[in-house]
């Protein structure tokens, strides 16, 4: 679900650290220098980067591209290759049999399946395309906070590794705690309230 879905789901966070000087020359720079690298033809199994809200697949940050009136809109994108096990298994198990026809045995040790499997997942890396996953970002450099229209942890974390990186700033999760932590003016003995509080459950 993405910034124009008919439906969104959005963590907030609140960016926590300045952003060096001439800022839109910051930003730029740190969004091609942490652009989203292709993998079809490589070895890896994951990239991370950002991308182009409306060209997710072909990312540009020329101009000023990705502006939207006081809003930056931009794009998180991850990219993994899954292989499915039975697929490794079934070339395992076919170089296993050759490299016992080629060598006159009946057994390989362990550390040698474990090369001949090694060689295996990278040879059928380098075969399968990698699944893109696009998450949409929307930022208010004045106000210091982003909206991320996705609540799925390892995106989550994966933006805010990429964000520390790109931007030397930080990304603070928005919920109940940080917010009574961040906006309100709670004495120490407020604060040891908050850290003891626990969800409620409405349902058994």
């Amino acid at each position: 679900m993405g910034l124009l879905s008919s439906t969104v789901s959005v963590t907030r966070y609140r960016v926590e650290g300045e952003i060096e000087a001439p800022v839109m020359e910051t930003i730029t720079a740190g969004l091609k220098k942490n652009a989203i690298s292709e993998i079809d033809d490589e070895d890896s199994d994951k990239s991370v980067g950002w991308t182009s809200f409306e060209t997710p697949f072909t990312p540009s940050f020329d101009g000023d591209s990705f502006v939207i009136g006081p809003y930056l809109v931009f794009s998180l994108r991850i990219d993994k290759k899954t292989i499915p096990s039975k697929i490794i298994k079934k070339h395992f198990s076919m170089e296993v049999a050759k490299r016992l026809a080629e060598t006159g045995r009946d057994h390989l040790s362990k550390k040698e399946k474990q090369e001949i499997k090694d060689h295996v997942i990278q040879v059928l890396s380098l075969r399968i395309p990698a699944t893109p996953n696009v998450y949409d970002l929307l930022w208010s450099v004045e106000n210091g906070w982003v909206w991320m229209f996705s609540n799925q942890k390892a995106a989550n974390e994966e933006l805010e590794t990429l964000f520390a990186r790109s931007f030397k700033a930080t990304l603070i999760r928005l919920f109940p705690y940080t917010i009574a932590e961040l906006t309100a003016d709670l004495s120490p003995e407020d604060r040891d309230v908050v850290a003891k509080l626990t969800p409620t459950r409405f349902m058994e």
